[in-house]
C-alpha cells in the first residue's frame, strides 16, 4: 500500500514526519508520488497562529476531494492543543483519524484499525507533566535532502503570553544522548555530512536528564564522517558565558545561531511574558561574536503586540538595527485562541501592524545586504545542494550565507550534490552571493 505525508510548520514536525514514514517503510509500504496516488495520506499539523489552522483545514478538504477513497489522517500540534473543544472533530471532519502528538508514532496500528472497522478514531491523551518522557524516534535517513534534521528535544516549560505551543507540545523532554550517537552515526554512514540538531525549545535540551545542549553538541561532533553540525532556534536566556565557550570548542559546530527575539524593547518583552531583556541579549550576541568567527545571527521579530505603542516599536526597530542581523524572519502578532494575550487590552489595530511590518522589513533587508557585502572575497566551504536548469549549484557556508555558483565550461558534468566544495564569495546579490569553485 502507498502513503503520502503533507508536513507543516516547523523543522521538528519535518523530523516526525520522516520517522512515521520510516515506520511504515520497515512495514513494507512504499512513497506515493502523489494525494491522488495515496491509500493513507497523513497530515502532520502545525498550529502556531491561526492562520496555519486554516491551512491545515483547507488542505484537509482538498486532499478528501482529490482522493474520496484515502485514509486520512490528521496528527500533530493541531489536534493535541484543540480537540478538548466541543466542536473540533466537526471543524476537520474530512479527517478519518484525529491523534494528538503524543500519540503520533502509533499511526500505522490506528490505520490498521480502521481499514478493518471503518471507524472514525480519535485519540488526543495528554502529556504526562509529572513524569515527562520524550518519545523516541530513531531515523535512518532524511529522503531527498543533503542536510538531516534530528530532533532531541521535545516540549516547553515557557508559557509566553502569546504562544499556544506548551498546550500542544508539553513540558520539557529530551532525547537519550546515547540514542543521538546512534542515530548521527547512522545519518553519518548514509553519507550526510550535515545535522541540524532541532527542538521545541532546543536550548532547554537536557533540563529533565541532568545534561545540558553542549553533551549534545559534543556527542554529535564526536562522530566521524559528520563535517559540519548545526543548532536549530535557540532561547537567549540559556546561551550563557560558560555555554557559548564551551561550544566554541567544537570546531564542527557552524558559526550560525538562530537566536529568537520577538521584540526588542524590554517593556514589551515583559507582556510577552520573555525571560530576559534587550541587554541581556545584546551580551549574548557579542559574546557569540567574540566566540565563533564571521558568526551570521538570525532571528524572528514580531510587531504589533498587544499594547505595542508607536515609541515602544521604535525602540525595537532601534535594537533591530543596533543588532545588525543576517537575516530577520518579520511578523505581525495575531491573537491566539487559548493564550493570556488573546485578551490582553489595547490591541494593535491591522493597519498599523502592515506600517510596522514593512518598516521593519525594510530596516533588516538592509542589515542582509550588509551582512552579504562583509562575505566578499571569503572562501568558504560550501555544501551544495541543488543544480537548476541553469547550470548554477545551489549551497551554504558553514554560517549558512546562501551560495550560487557555476562551474566552468569544461566541468559541466561535475556532480556537486550532498558535497562540501571551497569556493569563493566575489558578489553580493539581493538573496544570495556568487561563488567562484575553487579547484581542489
Amino acid at each position: 500500500m502507498k502513503i503520502f505525508i503533507v508536513t507543516f510548520g516547523c523543522k521538528v514536525n519535518q523530523y516526525e514526519s520522516q520517522a512515521i514514514w520510516e515506520k511504515f517503510a520497515r512495514e513494507g509500504w512504499t512513497k506515493a508520488a502523489s494525494v491522488t496516488d495515496a491509500d493513507v495520506v497523513v497530515v502532520n499539523s502545525c498550529t502556531v497562529t491561526e492562520e496555519s489552522d486554516k491551512k491545515v483545514k483547507r488542505a484537509l478538504h482538498k486532499i478528501r476531494k482529490e482522493n474520496s477513497g484515502a485514509v486520512i489522517v490528521l496528527t500533530g500540534c493541531m489536534p493535541q492543543a484543540f480537540s478538548a473543544r466541543s466542536d473540533f472533530i466537526e471543524t476537520v471532519k474530512d479527517a478519518d483519524i484525529v491523534l494528538g502528538n503524543a500519540c503520533k508514532y502509533d499511526i500505522l496500528a490506528h490505520v490498521l484499525e480502521f481499514l478493518k472497522t471503518k471507524n472514525k478514531i480519535v485519540k488526543v491523551k495528554a502529556f504526562d507533566a509529572k513524569n515527562p518522557k520524550f518519545e523516541s524516534a530513531i531515523i535512518n535517513d532524511f529522503s531527498e535532502r543533503t542536510r538531516a534534521f534530528l530532533k532531541i528535544e521535545d516540549g516547553c516549560d515557557n508559557f509566553c503570553s502569546y504562544c499556544i505551543i506548551p498546550y500542544a507540545r508539553g513540558r520539557v523532554r529530551s532525547k537519550p544522548i546515547d540514542e543521538i550517537f546512534a542515530e548521527v552515526q547512522n545519518l553519518a554512514q548514509k553519507g550526510y555530512k550535515e545535522v541540524v540538531l532541532v527542538g521545541i525549545n532546543l536550548s532547554a535540551y537536557g533540563k529533565d536528564i541532568g545534561l545540558t545542549l553542549c553533551d549534545a553538541v559534543e556527542t554529535a561532533c564526536s562522530v566521524d564522517g559528520i563535517e559540519r553540525v548545526r543548532l536549530g532556534s535557540l532561547e537567549p536566556d540559556k546561551m550563557n558565558e560558560a555555554a557559548i565557550l564551551r561550544l566554541s570548542a567544537q570546531k564542527k559546530l557552524c558559526p550560525q545561531f538562530h537566536l529568537s527575539l520577538q521584540s526588542g524593547c524590554d517593556a514589551t518583552l515583559k507582556r510577552m511574558n520573555r525571560t530576559y531583556t534587550a541587554s541581556d541579549y545584546y551580551l549574548v550576541v557579542k559574546r557569540l561574536r567574540e566566540n565563533f568567527e564571521n558568526a551570521a545571527i538570525t532571528t524572528d521579530v514580531m510587531v504589533g503586540f498587544a499594547g505595542e505603542t508607536d515609541e515602544e516599536f521604535e525602540e525595537s526597530l532601534s535594537f533591530v538595527q543596533k543588532v545588525g542581523f543576517a537575516k530577520v524572519h518579520v511578523f505581525a502578532y495575531s491573537k491566539r485562541a487559548g493564550t493570556r494575550a488573546a485578551a490582553f487590552a489595547n490591541q494593535v489595530d491591522p493597519a498599523v501592524k502592515k506600517i510596522r511590518s514593512k518598516a521593519m522589513i525594510a530596516a533588516t533587508e538592509r542589515s542582509r545586504q550588509e551582512f552579504f557585502n562583509y562575505q566578499i572575497e571569503k572562501t568558504e566551504p560550501v555544501l551544495y545542494e541543488t543544480r537548476d536548469s541553469k547550470g548554477f549549484w545551489h549551497g551554504h557556508t558553514r554560517n549558512y550565507t546562501p551560495v550560487v555558483a557555476r562551474v566552468d565550461a569544461a566541468a559541466q558534468d561535475l556532480d556537486l550534490h550532498a558535497k562540501i566544495v571551497l569556493t569563493k564569495l566575489i558578489k553580493a546579490e539581493a538573496d544570495y552571493c556568487v561563488g567562484k569553485i575553487i579547484e581542489g
